[in-house]
Parts: C-alpha cells; sequence; structure tokens
C-alpha cells in the first residue's frame, strides 16, 4: 500500500480523532447510576464529581476498553471502569492519561509468561497469575472479578484500578520507581519518607512479623506506591496509623480520601 501524502496526514489524524471521539457526552442518568452504584464516587462533594466527569469523558474519548476471553460489558460498567481509572487523577489532572491507550478486561485473573536470563546466562521461564497489571508503554489490563470485588468492600484496603493507575502514573516521569512526576523540593521530600517508611516496613515482612498492610508491598518501591495508593482510597486510617508520613503525601498528591473519615479497623 502506498504511504499516505504528507497533505493526507492531518485530514487522517483528524477522521481517527473524530471515529475514536466517543461519547462526546456522558449520558446524565448513566452517569448518575454510576456514581451512586460507585462506593468510591458516593462520597465526593460536587465540585470532585464534576471534576471527575471531565476526566471521564476524556478517558472514553481517548480510551479503548477491550473486554477479551468472552468478557461482554455494557455501557455502565465501562463507565464505571473509566471512573475507577480516574479517580486517581482528581489533583494530578489529564497528564495522568499519557502514554497508553487502551484498558483491557478480563473476567477474571489471567496469566503472563514471564521469563528472566540469570547471572549465568541461564534463561528461566514462568506462569504469574495476575488482577492486574500496568505495562510502562502499553495497554493497563484488569480482572474484571477482582473490580467488582473491590465494589463489594471498599473499605477492605484494595482496589486493583487505583493500583494500576498509580503504576500508569508513576512512570511518567521515565521511571517507575515508586516516585511520581513532582516538583523538585517535593520529590525529594517524597523520596526520603517514602524510602524511610519502605525499608522499615521490609525489615518487618523480611523478619516474619504480621502487618497491617499489604506485605506485596514490600515486593519493591514501586509496589509500595501502589498498594499504599490503594490504602489512601479504601483504608486511609489505617494508612494513617502505620504509616503517617507516606499518608500525608497521599493526601497532598491524591486529595482527601472518600473514606477519610471512617473509623480504622483494628489491627
Amino acid at each position: 500500500m502506498a504511504p499516505a501524502a504528507a497533505g493526507d496526514v492531518p485530514l487522517i489524524q483528524s477522521f481517527l480523532r473524530r471515529w475514536r471521539r466517543t461519547p462526546a457526552q456522558l449520558d446524565d442518568a448513566l452517569w448518575q447510576q454510576v456514581c451512586r452504584d460507585c462506593p468510591w464516587l458516593r462520597p465526593l462533594d460536587d465540585a470532585r464529581i464534576a471534576r471527575l466527569r471531565g476526566l471521564v469523558l476524556l478517558f472514553l474519548q481517548r480510551k479503548t476498553i477491550t473486554p477479551v476471553a468472552g468478557l461482554e460489558l455494557d455501557d455502565a460498567q465501562r463507565l464505571l471502569l473509566a471512573a475507577l481509572c480516574c479517580l486517581p487523577l482528581l489533583e494530578f489532572g489529564r497528564e495522568g492519561l499519557h502514554g497508553w491507550s487502551e484498558l483491557v478486561v478480563y473476567p477474571d485473573a489471567f496469566r503472563v509468561r514471564r521469563s528472566h536470563t540469570d547471572a549465568a546466562g541461564v534463561l528461566h521461564e514462568w506462569d504469574d497469575e495476575l488482577i492486574g497489571e500496568a505495562w510502562d508503554s502499553g495497554p493497563l489490563l484488569l480482572s474484571w472479578a477482582d473490580v467488582q470485588a473491590d465494589i463489594a468492600d471498599p473499605q477492605a484496603g484494595f482496589c486493583v484500578a487505583v493500583h494500576e493507575m498509580a503504576h500508569k502514573i508513576d512512570v511518567l516521569d521515565g521511571a517507575m520507581d515508586g516516585t511520581p512526576p513532582l516538583p523538585r523540593d517535593w520529590q525529594r521530600q517524597w523520596a526520603r519518607d517514602f524510602q524511610q517508611c519502605f525499608d522499615a516496613f521490609c525489615a518487618r515482612v523480611d523478619a516474619g512479623r504480621d502487618t497491617a498492610i499489604d506485605p506485596y508491598a514490600a515486593e519493591a518501591p514501586e509496589e509500595f506506591f501502589a498498594v499504599a495508593s490503594e490504602y489512601h482510597f479504601s483504608a486511609p486510617r489505617l494508612l494513617e496509623r502505620e504509616m503517617p508520613a507516606v499518608a500525608t503525601h497521599l493526601r497532598r498528591f491524591y486529595g482527601p480520601s472518600p473514606f477519610a473519615g471512617a473509623p480504622a479497623p483494628r489491627p
């Protein structure tokens, strides 16, 4: 096929933008339904709901939501997924949507093939079972069953959509390292406080001691940030009790948690 002439490229790009620009507006009744049904949206004030609605509309214009493995999603479910993905962007803004174009939704946990070559040159391959994943420059993947489980128990400390969106925000500065793009002074404070909390948490996990926070946070600094983000939205009082410095940074970064007034669960 012959390449398009230079003068045709803007026309083609304009056509593609129009083709993907659906919907132009959100259906009011559907949006109200999602706001009523989603436990993270119900506590938001009018100003934050309006801001979220704008982000969701942009998400639906820019992103393709692709259900796979026989899963079917109706308009309300697609709108719900977009809202959950945009929830961590209420303060950060639309820049958090840069760098990727597709949300892939599996019916349940899914398997990903991994490989690693060790220092001796030996190739190791294995399968990981995941409920979510965020590729550096590729799609965001979610398990629909786990999204539903999070909604059914919204203050349990888990929200897989927030977790994976935290990774997408984290990598915007070129490195997935647990430190998202921040002003320089704040970045230094963030790196210092998160590193101290991460080191202390890892020491506790390595010693075999129980932790109120999911021990998966000890896997790497980027997982520590993503897991802490889940707790900010789903169990903020627990996060404040266990990691006050981290909780303070995340309140500044994400804004107040929808469940800020909920009591912390007993350890």
